[in-house]
């Protein structure tokens, strides 16, 4: 059973790291609100990885590829949630132009985000069908034969999810930092056109995902 543990932590830590849509979550949230609206995206994203690996733990995330219609109706309502962030992302943008005062830090025109980035990381980890996918193809080719199925997923559980804490942790202290560097009306600006129009692309390439 170690040796089972040890080679998920190393393959589930590559995963972890690679960039994708729930890093992207906590660097928007880092850059524009500071170091805790990043650690409140996270903590829903990891949140959501719980929820996904209890389901899968309990064998309900089978229904995921057993039925098409379950796996289409959750990935099209990620995709609705997802361009809805990125056009609303887009649109504060359109109401918050740069003006020449590139030096002196912008109102926040957002009320604090802690609560909003925690809704986003938690909703679109939920709405993601690839996130219960992922727990119930990658886990189960790490289980020792006999090994008891619902702890064993809900231990693999953990791990993947604690390794997602800390590098979530990483990040969000380092974007928060670059943040605060930058806290500008253009940076800002900027960073949430391309953080909208990084989001819109995530949508698009899960509405037209087949299964």
């Amino acid at each position: 059973m170690l040796t089972a543990v040890l080679v998920f932590a190393g393959v589930a830590a590559l995963v972890n790291i690679t960039p994708g849509l729930d890093t992207l979550l906590v660097l928007r949230a880092s850059l524009a609100h500071g170091r805790k609206a990043g650690r409140a995206a996270a903590l829903g994203i990891l949140l959501g990885c719980l929820v996904w690996g209890l389901a899968a733990a309990v064998g309900l995330t089978a229904l995921l590829t057993a039925s098409h219609i379950a796996y289409d109706g959750v990935r099209i309502a990620g995709a609705c949630y997802l361009a809805w962030l990125g056009a609303s992302a887009l649109w504060r943008t359109r109401r918050r132009p740069c003006d020449g005062g590139g030096d002196s830090p912008a109102p926040d025109e957002i009320p604090d985000g802690r609560m909003a980035a925690f809704r986003s990381g938690l909703g679109t980890n939920l709405l993601n069908p690839k996130a219960g996918v992922f727990y119930m193809s990658l886990v189960p080719q790490f289980l020792p034969h006999g090994a008891p199925v619902f702890g064993s997923t809900l231990l693999f559980t953990a791990i993947d999810v604690m390794e997602l804490a800390v590098w979530y942790w990483v990040v969000s202290g380092a974007a928060a930092a670059l943040g605060e560097r930058l806290r500008r009306p253009c940076f800002r600006r900027r960073t949430e056109q391309a953080s909208g129009l990084a989001l819109l692309g995530f949508a698009a390439g899960l509405a037209v995902e087949s299964t």
